[in-house]
């Protein structure tokens, strides 16, 4: 780990003890935290990773596989290691990181592991990275309004949704700290808050259409 000295010296004082992350962030680097229950993952997900970290010129993109969406019940979630593995196989490009953090550190939502992060990674520049279908219910997510002003946020557009999302709660909230597309290079740079909205060609896959037709009868 960046932190992680020798493995009997004592942590720093106000230094978090280590953690075994299973990924390593350097100082300065620009990182997109991808989070949700990808459940499946599917290549609309991973249209909303890439689009990101192209846009934003981002060293790393952590897709953060939730152990359980707190907006969804169990019975509608399939196992963590199997949406890990499935998800490993679209995030393949270079700099794509797939990741169970959030079981790892005992975290539920979102506010508290971007918290988390920042603490162990001060010098990392992170974004919250979503779908615009996320941005629709994102006032539903507890601690939205923190998250807001803890990281700067992408939004990638996504079918069907797009247009809603722009006028959702979140989206008049904080219609104050939306930035020009123009801006996306250097977005991870500034003062939180502060948002973009990504235009870009859609892919119409949804982890929805996927678990109905998994279920289907004539599947």
């Amino acid at each position: 780990m960046w932190f992680a000295g020798p493995a009997r010296r004592a942590p720093a004082a106000g230094r978090p003890r280590a953690l075994k992350l299973g990924f390593e962030l350097e100082h300065g680097m620009r990182v997109g935290l991808f989070g949700g229950s990808f459940n499946p993952p599917h290549e609309g997900h991973a249209h909303v990773a890439e689009t990101a970290k192209r846009r934003l010129n981002l060293d790393r993109v952590v897709w953060l596989v939730s152990p359980q969406n707190p907006l969804k019940s169990g019975r509608e979630t399939a196992d963590l290691a199997e949406r890990m593995a499935l998800a490993r196989e679209l995030a393949a490009g270079p700099g794509m990181i797939v990741s169970d953090l959030e079981s790892r550190l005992g975290s539920a939502y979102t506010i508290d592991t971007i918290r988390s992060l920042k603490t162990r990674f001060p010098g990392v520049h992170f974004v919250w990275i979503m779908g615009a279908d996320s941005l629709s219910t994102f006032h539903r997510w507890r601690g939205w309004t923190q998250i807001m002003r803890e990281v700067p946020v992408a939004v990638v557009s996504r079918p069907w949704i797009s247009l809603k999302s722009r006028f959702s709660p979140a989206a008049r909230r904080f219609a104050h700290a939306r930035r020009s597309p123009l801006e996306a290079p250097i977005l991870p740079l500034l003062k939180p808050p502060a948002w973009v909205f990504l235009f870009g060609r859609f892919n119409f896959q949804s982890s929805t259409a996927l678990r109905e037709r998994l279920h289907s009868p004539n599947s």
